[in-house]
C-alpha cells in the first residue's frame, strides 16, 4: 500500500522570544498529557489524573540541539514521547512538515517515522538480544520496505559512521560495552535518514569516561548529516556541552527557555538558578567563593500540583524575598512563559537574572 500523500505545509506562528532562525522543523503548542489514576478493587474508577505535561510549547529548528532539562518526574521524557506519538496527547498540537501529528492514526503516522527517530536511555534494554547487531540496525529498513540488495553495505556503513567495526555486525548486543551499545542504537536511529532525533537521556547510563565520546559523536553526526536534536537530560553539565538552546521543565511546565550560553551565565527563573548553581566548578577557589541558591523540600505530587506557580512551595524567593501581596499573586496566578526583560521567556512573576558562573 502506498503512503498517503502529504498535505500542504503550513507552519504555526513562531513563538516570540524563543530564538532560532528560519522555519522550525518541529512545532509544539500547548501540549498536555495526563495519565488517569484508578482506584483499587474489583470495580476500578478514575479518581484523578497525573498531570505529567501541562501546556508545553516550543520550536525546534534545523541543525539545532534543543535541550530539555529538569529533575526526575518533571515530565521531560513524557513530553518527548508524546511529541513522537509514542504517548497519545491529551490535547495540544505537534506539527511536523505541515502535518498535525496528534491527529494521525498509526497507519498514517508510519511514513513519518522515517524522519522522526528516538535514541533511548538504556541501550541494552532497547536492543533485541536475540538478533545480531546487523539485524538490529537493519530492522528499520525491513519494516519500511527498504532492505534491498545494497542494504548489507548500508548497514556496514552505518556501523562505521558511529565508530564501530563493520566486521562485528554478526555479534550480539551483550558482547558490546555500554558505550558501544548506545552507538548501535544511534546507528539504528540513523538507518532511515531522519531529520529529527529525540535523544532520551542518551548518556546517563554510561560511565563519565564514555559519555564524552558519545556526545562528541552526536555533535559530529549533527554537523555532517544536518540533524535536529531534542535532547532530554537531567545533567546540566551535559547540556552545557551539547545544546544550543535549553528549555527548563518543572512539574510538567516549562519555566525558562534561553540560549545555553545565556542560561548558564545569567539564569532568570529561581529554579534554573538553583540548577545552575549546583554545577560543580573545576577551580576550587571559584567553587568556594561562588553564590549557591538552594531549594528545600520534595517535588509536589503531579496528581495534585500547587495552584498558581508550581515552584512556589520550594522557591527561596517566595519564602524570603516577596511581600505578602506578591506571594498572593504566586499562589493565585499561573505565570505565563513570556519575556520579562531578560530577553528570553521566563515563567516567573518576579524573574530577575543572576550571574552565577
Amino acid at each position: 500500500m502506498s503512503a498517503p500523500a502529504r498535505t500542504a505545509a503550513t507552519a504555526l506562528p513562531p513563538l516570540p522570544g524563543h530564538g532560532g532562525t528560519g522555519e522550525p522543523v518541529l512545532q509544539v503548542r500547548d501540549l498536555v498529557k495526563h495519565f488517569p489514576v484508578m482506584s483499587r478493587g474489583v470495580v476500578r474508577r478514575r479518581v484523578g489524573d497525573v498531570h505529567a505535561v501541562c501546556g508545553v510549547s516550543f520550536d525546534l529548528f534545523a541543525n539545532e540541539t534543543l535541550g530539555l532539562v529538569g529533575e526526575s518526574g518533571s515530565g521531560k521524557t513524557t513530553t518527548a514521547r508524546t511529541v513522537l506519538g509514542l504517548e497519545q496527547a491529551t490535547s495540544g498540537q505537534v506539527r511536523y512538515g505541515g502535518q498535525e501529528l496528534t491527529e494521525l492514526s498509526r497507519r498514517r503516522m508510519r511514513p513519518l517515522r522515517r524522519e522522526l527517530q528516538i535514541v533511548f536511555q538504556d541501550p541494552y534494554a532497547s536492543l533485541d538480544p536475540r538478533i545480531t547487531v546487523h539485524e538490529i540496525v537493519a530492522e528499520p529498513l525491513r519494516i519500511h520496505g527498504r532492505y534491498g540488495p545494497g542494504a548489507r553495505d548500508e548497514v556496514r556503513e552505518l556501523l562505521r559512521l558511529v565508530g564501530l567495526n563493520p566486521e562485528h555486525g554478526n555479534r550480539f548486543a551483550h558482547e558490546f560495552s555500554g558505550g558501544q551499545r548506545q552507538r548501535i542504537g544511534i546507528a539504528r536511529a540513523l538507518a532511515l535518514h531522519p531529520k529529527v532525533i529525540v535523544l532520551d537521556e542518551p548518556v546517563s547510563a554510561l560511565d563519565v569516561s564514555i559519555q564524552a565520546g558519545v556526545l562528541n559523536l552526536l555533535m559530529d553526526l549533527q554537523s555532517e548529516l544536518g540533524l535536529s536534536f531534542l535532547f532530554v537530560a537531567h545533567d546540566l553539565s551535559v547540556m552545557r556541552h551539547v545544546a544550543g538552546r535549553v528549555a527548563v521543565m518543572y512539574l510538567g511546565r516549562l519555566v525558562e527557555i534561553s540560549p545555553a550560553r545565556e542560561l548558564f551565565a545569567r539564569p532568570a527563573h529561581p529554579y534554573t538558578q538553583a540548577l545552575v548553581s549546583a554545577i560543580p566548578l573545576p577551580d576550587p577557589r571559584k567553587e568556594r567563593a561562588r553564590k549557591r541558591i538552594t531549594v528545600h523540600g520534595d517535588v509536589p505530587s503531579p496528581v495534585d500540583p500547587p495552584s498558581g506557580c508550581r515552584f512556589r512551595t520550594r522557591c527561596p524567593k517566595f519564602a524570603h524575598g516577596l511581600t505578602d501581596p506578591e506571594r498572593t499573586a504566586c499562589v493565585e496566578q499561573t505565570p505565563e512563559l513570556i519575556d520579562r526583560g531578560s530577553g528570553n521567556p521566563v515563567a516567573c512573576h518576579y524573574a530577575e537574572t543572576v550571574r552565577l558562573l
